[in-house]
């Protein structure tokens, strides 16, 4: 009896908890003396390496990999990292380990915007996830849905051309141009309409919704390094500004889902995206049936991935052909060789546009949509070149640096199209040189409907007009700043005069 009350003495509950912190201190110590971790740069208290990651992160991770290889080893706040900046290694990590690097950490940003994590490309590893990535594919994006909505492409790239042209002489801002154009193929493709028309671009204001979705979803904010202290969000603005952007997207979807719903619309001869998924909803044939709240986290993928990839490309693209002279001169000989006289480019002929599809295999290694890319996290232990990757780990892929590598690439930072000529090079998932849209299951399913609206446009606006800068500009004058983010955007609009061709 003495034991038993000797053990309930406060004194000695205090010590056995402090006997049990020492000993778990001293495991968990010696168990990370067991692991080989990758290089690593010296750390902070606290903080670890998150005060080298500054303003642009794609940047200050491929001067550390400069300094400490390929694969690095980085504590952030709370969360052991690791960040790959080498094809190899990322075949390793993204083909070899695949699986085991499935998983997505819940990023807090994430988790507000995307319901709580239920769209495809947040969703943790899982049953869930499975499926809907499964709908995507076979139901959503698929290469005969994508073929189905080719009339879509057609009308939205005739209208980009009539406003460009409406602007000659003067200049004209290409990139809200182009911004509308990406922002109507999506709206119309998954919505069944398109909001310039009537003005709705402006009045939604799409553009500032999707500028700071890229800002906000970047993946770098401080609060993500420390989950246990959710409170940062909210001391650095963080949870007001993601509140207010998701209730004006919840407000649009709401209204997309009611105009889908009610019995006395108009039935479309093409079913838009946002109806298949309610049909399949629906139907309820699913293991796991979708909430309503499930549908608008998919619709919120489609409508930020699906207007922003395109829009990035383009305006990326212009803006290097038009200060490459040589390279648009040879890329527009090519469009205007295959289709001659006749003013419109038609999908059919885009497979005999070998240059053009190299000047964009060109663009995607410059300036790849998603710098780093979307964050993994590793559902179990695995050895990436022969280094320890411990479970729970998160893992980012630097593609911005991977397609400036120089020992991938000669010359690495001049915009050379020939290098991709008869090259089978591409950006598919398959070639880790070249990987803007990630690869492995984790790849972004929707490759096959961003490089349709982004060839046939492209095409279209090489052989309808002749571009130059306004007088007075040159190429020098141009600001390339970058604004980082889960996408990365020129911060200055491109304006450009653009002469007709066709009277």
């Amino acid at each position: 009896m003495a034991i038993l009350q000797w053990l309930k003495e406060p004194s000695f509950i205090l010590a056995f908890i402090s006997l049990a912190v020492l000993l778990n201190f001293i495991f968990n110590k010696s168990r990370k003396r067991e692991f080989k971790l990758p290089p690593s740069p010296s750390r902070l208290p606290i903080i670890g390496n998150l005060h080298q990651l500054r303003t642009m992160p794609h940047l200050s991770l491929r001067s550390l990999a400069q300094k400490y290889g390929p694969l690095i080893f980085l504590q952030l706040g709370e969360i052991p990292t690791v960040v790959v900046s080498s094809a190899k290694l990322t075949k390793e990590a993204l083909k070899t380990h695949d699986l085991a690097l499935s998983n997505r950490p819940q990023l807090f940003a994430a988790k507000h915007l995307f319901y709580n994590c239920t769209d495809i490309a947040f969703s943790p590893h899982g049953a869930y996830w499975r499926q809907i990535r499964k709908i995507c594919i076979l139901e959503l994006l698929s290469l005969k849905r994508v073929q189905s909505y080719s009339f879509v492409r057609e009308e939205e790239v005739a209208r980009l051309v009539r406003r460009v042209a409406e602007s000659y002489p003067s200049t004209t801002n290409l990139s809200k141009m182009l911004g509308l154009y990406s922002n109507d193929v999506l709206c119309r493709v998954a919505f069944g309409r398109d909001f310039s028309g009537g003005g709705e671009y402006d009045k939604h204001g799409f553009q500032e919704m999707l500028e700071e979705y890229q800002e906000l979803v970047g993946g770098f904010s401080v609060g993500d390094f420390f989950p246990s202290m959710e409170f940062i969000h909210t001391l650095t603005g963080m949870k007001s500004r993601l509140e207010q952007i998701f209730r004006r997207f919840d407000q649009l979807f709401d209204l997309l889902v009611t105009e889908h719903l009610d019995p006395m619309r108009e039935k479309e001869e093409h079913k838009d995206l946002v109806d298949i998924l309610l049909d399949i909803q629906k139907n309820g044939f699913l293991e796991m049936p979708l909430a309503m709240d499930n549908v608008k986290a998919i619709i919120m993928d489609m409508f930020v991935a699906g207007t922003d990839t395109t829009f990035i490309t383009l305006d990326w693209g212009m803006t290097e052909l038009i200060i490459n002279p040589k390279v648009m001169d040879r890329a527009q000989a090519e469009v205007r060789r295959v289709v001659g006289e006749r003013r419109v480019v038609l999908e059919t002929d885009l497979p005999q546009l070998h240059y053009m599809k190299a000047v964009i295999k060109e663009i995607f290694r410059l300036h790849p949509p998603a710098p780093v890319l979307l964050p993994r996290e590793s559902i179990e232990h695995v050895m990436i070149d022969g280094y320890d990757i411990p479970a729970k780990t998160r893992i980012y892929v630097n593609a911005w640096a991977i397609g400036r590598d120089p020992e991938t690439w000669e010359n690495p930072e001049t915009f050379e199209p020939e290098r991709f000529v008869g090259s089978n090079m591409d950006y598919k998932g398959q070639d880790f040189e070249l990987i803007p849209f990630g690869a492995g299951r984790r790849g972004c399913p929707a490759i096959t409907f961003g490089s349709a609206a982004i060839e046939l446009a492209l095409a279209q606006l090489l052989h309808s007009f002749d571009w130059k800068l306004p007088t007075g500009t040159t190429a020098k004058d141009l600001d390339m700043t970058e604004a980082f983010g889960i996408t990365m955007h020129r911060i200055a609009d491109l304006i450009v005069l653009a002469k007709p061709r066709f009277s």
